[in-house]
């Protein structure tokens, strides 16, 4: 998944990028309302972290310009304002949640994985399909009751897949998501990807579990996923 940060505080936004990196999330950094606007109208997020106190346009002229561009992208507040009215306030206009300055780096990372999932249309951290079982919070995949050892980038693939039940995925979505603006995108390094988790996940007895469809992109190729 990508996360998009918004945060001037030098330091803070290198701590923070360096967390998110860690658990396997793709993020950009803006360090002014402007930059954030111009990013985040680009919606390939699938989560904004948005600090309110910003040079030049707040946070809150950000989330207002997002909304009301009618993109629906979960956006976490980080906020020093403590007042219940400001927050109530933040949540009217179209913040999905909240976190008070300072925050636990641990939390923040829980809240935002939660948001995604929420975005996604899933409540529980457990996807499923057939005897196929991908657990975001451990970051864990099962077929047939037996692990599978994916690679990171193997995992952020199928989990993003997952995420998007029925739908064909183009490798120009994925790089989007998968990857931040420091990454130099090639579509052949998807094509490996893919390739590398057949042969991890596929049974000798059954179709690929990961459909290609010619010149559109990939589909998860049959069963529910709850």
């Amino acid at each position: 998944m990508r996360v998009l940060l918004v945060e001037d505080e030098q330091r803070l936004a290198e701590n923070v990028v360096a967390a998110l990196r860690e658990v396997g999330l793709a993020v950009d950094h803006a360090a002014d309302g402007a930059t954030a606007s111009l990013l985040a109208e680009q919606d390939v997020y699938d989560a904004i972290v948005l600090d309110l106190m910003l040079p030049g346009k707040s946070g809150q002229g950000v989330l207002g310009d997002l909304r009301q561009q009618g993109l629906h992208t979960p956006v976490l507040i980080l906020t020093a304002q403590e007042g219940k009215e400001s927050i109530v306030q933040l949540l009217n206009a179209g913040a999905d949640d909240y976190l008070s300055k300072p925050f636990d780096l641990g939390e923040l990372i829980a809240r935002i994985k939660a948001l995604i999932r929420r975005g996604k249309g899933k409540a529980t951290s457990l996807l499923t399909l057939g005897d196929v079982e991908l657990n975001t919070v451990n970051q864990t995949v099962r077929r047939s009751n037996q692990p599978v050892d994916l690679s990171p980038t193997e995992y952020r693939i199928l989990e993003y897949l997952m995420h998007r039940p029925r739908a064909v995925v183009s490798k120009q979505e994925l790089l989007e998501h998968l990857y931040d603006f420091d990454w130099e995108h090639h579509s052949n390094v998807i094509e490996a990807h893919i390739s590398n988790l057949r042969r991890k996940l596929d049974l000798a007895e059954s179709e690929p579990l990961i459909e290609t469809l010619r010149h559109r992109g990939y589909r998860l190729r049959t069963g529910d996923i709850s």
